[in-house]
Formats: C-alpha cells, sequence, structure tokens
C-alpha cells in the first residue's frame, strides 16, 4: 500500500475533475483514503471489483471475519460481471442493508453506500440510497503514465456511522465475527470506538488492495 489515509484533491489528481461519491455525505466526520499500484491494466482489474461482495466473490480480505469463512474467489466469475445501482454487494453473507451501488463508472469507479434506512422498513434499494446516509465507500481506478493501474479506496463517514446501528443476524441466531464486532462498538462512545474501528478498518482493507492486486497482476501474467 503506497500511502495511508490521504486526501485526494482535486489539484492532485488531473483524472478527476470531482472524485466520485465526494456530494453524499457533505460533513463527514472521517474520511480514510487507502490506494494501491497493481502492475496491470485496468481492464485486468476492473473485473475483480466489479464481483465483490459477500455470497459474491468475497472482500479478498480475511475471509474467516468478513466472508463467513468462505474462501474469497481466486477467478473471474462472468454471472457477477453487471451491476447497476439500487444492487446490494453484501458486506456480510445475505446482508440486504450494504452496501448498496450508488453509482456506476463503467471501468472507473464504483460507489457504494450504507443507507441509514434499513431493508426491513423499506425494502427498495433505490429509494433508501436517497436518504440518509452512514457512509459512502468509492473504489476508483487511475491508469498511471506506465500503463499499470492505481486503485483508490475512500470511505466518508457520517457522524451516524453505527451510532444506531442494529445487527440482524443474517442467517440463524450466531451471526459471523464481524458481525458481533459491529455489534460491540455500536454501543460504545464515539471517542472509544472510533480509533479501535480504523485500526480495524484498516488491516481489512489493507489486506483487501492487496488481495485485488495480487488477483489482477496473477491474471495479467496468464494473458
Amino acid at each position: 500500500m503506497n500511502k495511508l489515509f490521504r486526501n485526494i484533491s482535486v489539484s492532485e489528481n488531473k483524472h478527476w475533475s470531482k472524485f466520485p461519491g465526494e456530494e453524499l455525505i457533505h460533513h463527514p466526520r472521517k474520511i480514510i483514503t487507502h490506494d494501491i499500484t497493481i502492475h496491470a491494466p485496468w481492464e485486468i482489474v476492473w473485473p475483480w471489483l466489479v464481483q465483490i461482495g459477500s455470497g459474491r466473490a468475497g472482500w479478498y480480505s480475511y475471509d474467516r471475519i468478513d466472508n463467513g469463512s468462505v474462501l474469497s474467489a481466486t477467478k473471474i466469475i462472468p454471472e457477477l460481471q453487471n451491476i447497476h445501482v439500487g444492487d446490494i454487494l453484501p458486506a456480510t453473507p445475505g446482508s440486504k442493508d450494504a452496501f448498496i451501488v450508488q453509482q456506476v463508472i463503467p471501468g472507473r469507479a464504483i460507489v457504494l453506500v450504507a443507507p441509514i434506512q434499513t431493508a426491513a422498513g423499506e425494502p427498495d434499494t433505490l429509494q433508501r440510497i436517497k436518504g440518509t446516509l452512514r457512509l459512502s465507500w468509492t473504489l476508483a481506478l487511475e491508469t498511471l503514465d506506465d500503463g499499470n493501474t492505481r486503485l483508490i479506496s475512500r470511505g466518508r463517514i457520517s457522524s451516524d456511522w453505527l451510532t444506531t446501528l442494529k445487527i440482524n443476524p443474517t442467517s440463524s441466531s450466531n451471526p459471523i465475527f464481524i458481525e458481533r464486532i459491529y455489534a460491540l462498538l455500536a454501543r460504545l462512545p464515539w471517542q472509544v470506538m472510533q480509533p479501535i474501528a480504523m485500526i480495524g478498518h484498516s488491516i481489512m482493507e489493507s489486506h483487501m488492495l492487496k488481495g485485488i492486486k495480487w488477483r489482477s497482476e496473477m491474471e495479467n501474467q496468464r494473458q
């Protein structure tokens, strides 16, 4: 990973006049930016992003924690290559609340959101993403001068993140590990919860980015 918690400004970024998803949470309580350089063209990297999600290709991170112990995919899955606004890329197995696709810029960026309103209250995802959001999460690709790709992960967290979250087990009375962590964090004051959550997020996301890098570079070598 090249840089951690880096705020990307328009002045240093020739690829975007406006970074996707920036407008969704106007006054975020926290902004988290990670990026990594992948030695493969964007055409190789993009399919790995499109198929992410628990119960889909996985998150390419620590599968015992966030994918119900199911191993993340090590190949491109054709039937998962089409995503649209309103689709759910589940954060945990069976989740109907997050993450919801808010925007797709083919070959360039996917913007995911977690709304405050839950599926139990409003099953229509297109309606939910119009309301108040817990967070936005953008995964964006930039082509570098040498033909390689920079993958940028940028999250904007609202003041409501986790503070009103209620965990509903997805398929049984035994929620997976990450759900138990979320439920515990939701009970803590922000001052205590925030640094713990950020450390955990950094560990998981670092492994995810490295997982995408490894898969993309291996795929690039095969072609």
